[in-house]
């Protein structure tokens, strides 16, 4: 018998933890002083290597970023 009694509030959300990490992380970061801050948002940037698969070898890899670009 399962209970609801002891769900955590993200959970409750509709939300997972992975969602409300990033949420209280961007919180962190975002109260943070100079310089700090800067740090901090450097840090949170993220890079990967994409490679697409033919007959059994990698292609070529694509290198992608989670951020806009400047």
């Amino acid at each position: 018998m399962a209970s609801n009694a002891a769900v955590p509030f993200w959970r409750s959300a509709g939300m997972t933890y992975i969602t409300y990490s990033n949420i209280c992380a961007n919180l962190v970061r975002n109260c943070l002083k100079e310089p700090y801050k800067s740090e901090a948002l450097a840090r949170e940037k993220v890079h990967f290597s994409v490679a697409k698969w033919l007959d059994g070898k990698p292609q070529k890899p694509t290198v992608r970023s989670d951020t806009p670009e400047e």
